[in-house]
């Protein structure tokens, strides 16, 4: 169970990339005071646990609702998450979440940043949904779903103590530092959505062949 735990977590934390969200949450967040910032961090993270853990559980229902196929997921996930790769590798950490300039406009003009832009879409966006919801199907028994909402509640953690200490990380590592550590992650989420388009298209290919059999 703790090895379904971290590498899980592994996984979800590469293709969250908390770390490539600090420029964000600090341009948003500039004008807070410690206290408050900690508090905004808090938010963040049960927010983005909360949207992860409702798309996990409930996700292959609302799969059913719209008629779509688990192998259709694989490989639109894997899309998702090999365009989220490529552009992490590009340094565009927030493009690829769907963070405009127009966005970060609205969002600096708001009280409260914690759920939009910061939770979703830029940690919880369809490429870490995708992932959960096919985990969820691929995982049927009841202790690997339970390891599983585990590591997106260790995710949480991690993001609350990262966003918490990020403009500390910001110091130590650098806006080069966190695009060189981007690059790294963008490089694993490629692997992971290709990893997923080969399984979808596997997976397909046997369904049509065993239906026309």
């Amino acid at each position: 169970m703790i090895e379904t735990i971290l590498a899980t977590a592994a996984a979800i934390f590469s293709i969250v990339n908390p770390l490539g969200a600090i420029p964000l949450y600090l341009s948003l967040t500039e004008g807070y005071d410690d206290q408050h910032r900690n508090q905004s961090a808090l938010h963040v993270s049960i927010y983005t646990v909360g949207i992860l853990i409702t798309f996990f559980w409930l996700g292959i229902y609302l799969l059913g609702f719209f008629g779509i196929e688990v192998h259709a997921l694989r490989i639109a996930g894997g899309l998702i998450l090999l365009n989220s790769g490529f552009q992490l590798m590009a340094g565009k950490m927030e493009g690829n979440r769907a963070i405009s300039k127009s966005v970060k406009e609205e969002a600096e003009a708001k009280d409260d940043i914690s759920f939009t832009p910061m939770a979703m879409p830029m940690l919880a966006g369809p490429g870490s949904i995708s992932y959960l919801i096919t985990e969820y199907t691929e995982n049927n028994s009841t202790q690997n779903r339970v390891a599983i909402t585990l590591s997106v509640l260790l995710i949480g953690l991690i993001i609350y103590i990262i966003l918490k200490y990020s403009s500390m990380f910001y110091r130590i590592l650098g806006k080069a530092g966190l695009k060189a550590l981007s690059r790294i992650m963008g490089f694993l989420v490629m692997a992971i959505g290709m990893q997923y388009i080969i399984t979808g298209v596997v997976l397909l290919v046997e369904m049509i062949l065993g239906n026309l059999n």
